[in-house]
């Protein structure tokens, strides 16, 4: 339950605010003032995470008590020799004329996260990390109440590459499952966490489970004060971007994710070494109730973005669902795929637009050659919002390239609009409008006044260098014209010093340019030969690649350090004229977020139109019932190259517990994943794989599908087995949809039919969608029991040789109504030989062993055993007549009440289908009466 008032938190976690810590944090106007602004370059991250001393070291005093106070005089202690700090008005955004000096590394997320210093706590690193961080760039910090506050979760997350903090605050249970699954989600690089999460070696049960979850991820212990919820709405009301104001309204209650946030921009500002600008950052409250629920064993499971066999391989959902064209398409899609939407009209808005797609081609074609132009608008905003705090040739020229791609992105508008001017639904025309925004062409005009008109965004080492040495237009700076004259020169010195040395030497020398070795000579011999042999001796650093030659000389090494040096004048003062520019368009440069937003969804739209071009998918509808008609599987689709086996799917209120049995390798389990990827895909506003497809909208998706043991945890198949369940009984909802598959088989076949006779007797008194697979088929007899209760089997057919008398399993894939007739069969893995106890012909693997090297004998003895064993078992059962009508009743009443509420066929469709209820409903009475007059001439 989340608190309400500033008492009520205050009284079971004080520590939230630092009032426990010893030393409250500076207040407006006091006169002696303890803040962040007293870490330095040497001491500053040891005093942030060390918990060792509860010491407050004093700071000096800033004009204001706020990010950009404490950043002014964080600026000027890192770095004495920098030529401005944020206070004094000469950063990135001011008029002010930079200078540059080196620095022993490049002010980025990658420098940076180069740049680890050690942890005073605990930091947890694997052989992953690596890897990991090279796709992931999330910071989050989480914070847990204590005392009376203990379940209330506060968690700031923000990305390196994109400038948007996300907070979030929610009440969890002892589990802490939606902790997990947010950070599964997210995938973070770095998690912080307060120090008294792990006080004298023994941590919280939340930084335990965290810690286990997430092993590639580094922990960073934070002290307890700087989770401080007066500094975190602070720091918001000065970044948050005006556009995003009203989240103050949202979180300013939340004082957990306040806590979380104050910590985290703080810490932020370090391992990025540069600050962000005023009213520049993007700030979205997330609550749990947005979106569903997949935890991170069922995202596993179903295998929605990692493939469980191959981590490269691109069948998972994401990986059928993604055409689209730019990064920020790709992560809006994998984020939709993890946290499905749950309003209706949403989804059906998304829907609208992706059948507009598909039903106007040139808008379709027009719009894909429209967003494939764009870059990461994301990570472009990331860099312009920030401020550095060491200004150096890199981040100069790093600068300068930002602006060139700000150009190339905005010029892309225009084209874009004009797709879309046509375009009828109404989130199409929504995305139009907010391309309309007139300061999009505002930044555009002010960048052409400074910027080149044929400057544009290239590839290619030597291309980008060309474009960035000719960005500023000439006679703006006339020393940068001077120094661009000087670079031209030495280029065609270098260009006629290369030309002489062919012709001297009378080969066919070319120059060249990389990156790294800046211009150097190539020569490609094909029917020339060497004077003498070999190369004249002035060719230095010579390396070959079997006809192919380079190598340079030693004058050109002096002409490739001249030309460097031209190179850094031209970027240092092409950087002046462009601090000024950025300085101009600052007030503008938010309206990219809209930019950003509506490129990333315009293009999964178009990914999830694409996909349906491929395959043959339809539009599901919303009601409360589950019914696809002729449902495929659509990673298994994209594998095979052509339709599967298709199978229908009903679940209602009526009958909302499906009981599926059959043989192994029949297909139980890959039809359970496809109706829970149906539900998901349907969920996202994504056309499905099938002739007809109705969903309920699921709250939460839950998966129990067969594992072996797991030697991390220490945990036995059955305790696997006991956890997963667990967790999906104590979090469950009417709305949900679970997915069991092979539940007991971890113990004895006594233990495992109790113990899936208790789980399903309490999932079905529920009303939520469960689709239970088992091989137990003592099960089977709760349709007799309960109402809402219904037996399908996947069906198998038998041949026999006329010669051999051989019998042959034929597997149709087909799932039918009724209980599963196969005997005698089980799972490969968990065979045993029979012995004479009744309940031993349920794990019997008889069909499984005859495909092995048993010996004839023993699967003879084995096959009697067993004949006896299922004559004690399934000895023929009358059903109660009275339980039959009872259902029959129970089935008409449902139906009736799903119709009237859902129908929507004419008049004349409506009596015919009514009529066919009638006709059935008399059938199942006459069984009843048959069953009836069985019992008694018996």
């Amino acid at each position: 339950m989340l608190r309400s008032s500033t008492e009520e938190v205050s009284a079971g976690d004080s520590s939230v605010s630092g009032r426990s810590s010893g030393s409250p944090w500076p207040q407006p106007g006091g006169s002696s003032q303890t803040s962040l602004r007293s870490w330095t370059s040497t001491s500053s991250l040891h005093d942030l995470t060390t918990a060792s001393t509860d010491r407050d070291i004093q700071g000096p005093q800033a004009s204001k008590d706020s990010y950009q106070g404490d950043l002014s005089s964080i600026a000027g202690r890192i770095s004495s020799s920098a030529l401005v700090s944020a206070r004094s008005g000469s950063s990135v955004w001011s008029r002010g004329t930079p200078r540059l000096h080196k620095t022993p590394y490049s002010a980025g997320p990658r420098g940076v996260l180069n740049i680890r210093t050690p942890h005073a706590d605990h930091t947890e690193t694997t052989c992953s990390s690596a890897a990991s961080s090279a796709v992931s760039s999330v910071i989050v910090a989480v914070v847990e109440g204590r005392g009376l506050a203990r379940g209330e979760i506060g968690m700031a997350s923000i990305n390196l590459k994109f400038p948007e903090l996300v907070l979030s605050q929610f009440a969890d249970t002892g589990s802490y499952a939606k902790v997990i699954t947010k950070l599964h989600i997210q995938s973070p690089l770095e998690v912080l966490m307060p120090d008294t999460a792990k006080e004298k070696g023994k941590g919280t049960k939340l930084y335990s489970l965290l810690t286990e979850n997430f092993q590639a991820a580094a922990f960073t212990a934070i002290q307890r004060k700087y989770f401080n919820e007066k500094k975190g709405l602070e720091y918001i009301q000065q970044l948050c971007a005006p556009e995003f104001s009203t989240v103050l309204m949202e979180v300013q209650a939340k004082y957990y994710c306040l806590a979380a946030a104050s910590a985290l921009l703080k810490y932020f500002e370090f391992v990025q070494n540069s600050i962000y600008a005023p009213k520049s950052l993007k700030v979205t409250f997330k609550g749990s109730e947005q979106t569903a629920m997949i935890d991170s064993t069922s995202a596993c499971n179903l295998e929605l973005v990692i493939n469980n066999r191959n981590h490269r391989s691109e069948y998972t959902l994401l990986g059928v669902l993604n055409y689209t064209k730019t990064p920020g398409g790709g992560r809006r899609l994998r984020s939709n795929i993890l946290e499905p939407l749950v309003d209706v009209n949403s989804i059906n808005t998304r829907l609208d637009a992706v059948q507009e797609l598909l039903r106007d081609e040139k808008l379709f074609f027009g719009m894909k050659s429209a967003i494939g132009h764009f870059l990461d608008i994301d990570q472009l905003l990331s860099v312009l919002v920030q401020i550095p705090k060491q200004e150096t040739v890199q981040v100069a020229e790093m600068k300068i390239v930002h602006v060139i791609q700000l150009k190339h992105t905005l010029e892309l508008i225009t084209p874009l609009k004009g797709v879309l001017k046509t375009c009828q639904t109404a989130l199409l025309k929504a995305y139009y409008s907010s391309l309309e925004d007139s300061r999009f062409d505002s930044i555009l005009e002010q960048i052409k006044t400074v910027i080149n008109d044929d400057i544009s965004y290239t590839k290619g080492s030597l291309n980008m260098r060309t474009q960035k040495c000719y960005a500023v237009r000439p006679n703006i700076n006339e020393f940068l014209d001077i120094a661009r004259r000087a670079y031209t020169e030495i280029v065609d010195d270098i260009a006629g010093l290369v030309a002489d040395m062919g012709e001297r030497h009378g080969l066919p020398l070319r120059t060249s340019f990389s990156a790294a070795r800046g211009f150097f000579v190539q020569m490609k011999l094909e029917g020339v030969a060497l004077p003498g042999g070999q190369l004249p001796a002035e060719f230095i650093k010579v390396t070959k690649h079997r006809n192919n030659y380079s190598f340079t000389t030693a004058d050109l090494i002096k002409m490739n350090d001249h030309c460097e040096e031209a190179l850094r004048e031209i970027f240092h003062m092409s950087y002046v004229v462009v601090c000024q520019l950025l300085s101009a368009v600052h007030e503008h440069v938010h309206c990219l977020y809209k930019l950003s937003d509506a490129v990333s969804m315009l293009d999964m739209l178009l990914s999830l139109a694409n996909v349906c071009t491929v395959s043959d998918y339809v539009r599901p509808e919303f009601t409360d019932t589950l019914a696809i008609k002729q449902g495929r599987h659509p990673i298994l689709e994209r594998i095979s190259g052509q339709q599967p086996v298709s199978n229908n799917s009903y679940i209602s209120e009526g009958t909302n517990f499906v009981i599926i049995t059959g043989p192994n390798m029949s297909g139980k389990s890959t039809y359970l994943k496809q109706v829970a990827l149906c539900q998901i895909m349907a969920q996202i506003g994504s056309f499905v794989p099938a002739e007809y497809a109705s969903f309920r909208i699921a709250d939460q998706i839950f998966t129990r599908i067969g594992v072996d043991d797991d030697f991390e945890t220490n945990s036995s198949t059955f305790m696997v087995e006991m956890k997963e369940i667990s967790y999906i009984i104590h979090n469950v909802s009417d709305r949900s949809l679970v997915i069991i598959d092979e539940l007991g088989r971890g113990t004895s076949a006594e233990e495992g039919v109790g113990i899936c006779h208790s789980v399903c007797e309490y999932l079905l008194n529920c009303k939520a969608f469960t689709l239970f697979a088992t091989h137990f088929l003592e099960l089977c007899h709760l349709e007799m029991l309960y109402p809402n209760v219904e037996n399908q089997h996947m069906e198998v057919q038998h041949t026999r040789a006329a010669s051999s008398d051989a019998e042959t399993v034929i597997y149709t894939y087909t799932l039918s109504r009724g209980c599963s007739e196969e005997r005698n069969y089980g799972t490969i893995t968990t065979c045993q030989l029979p012995h004479s106890h009744p309940s031993a012909s349920v794990k019997q693997c008889l069909k499984a062993a005859e495909i092995t090297a048993l010996p004839l004998s023993v699967i003879q003895e084995a096959r009697q055993v067993a004949s006896r064993v299922s004559q004690q078992l399934w000895a023929k059962q009358h059903s109660d007549p009275e339980v039959l009508c009872q259902q029959a009743v129970y089935r008409l009443a449902t139906r009736l009440l799903q119709t009237a509420r859902n129908s929507r066929l004419d008049s004349d469709s409506l009596r015919i289908y009514l009529k066919d209820l009638k006709r059935q409903y008399e059938a199942e009475l006459q069984v009843a009466e048959e069953t009836v007059s069985m019992d008694t001439k018996q």
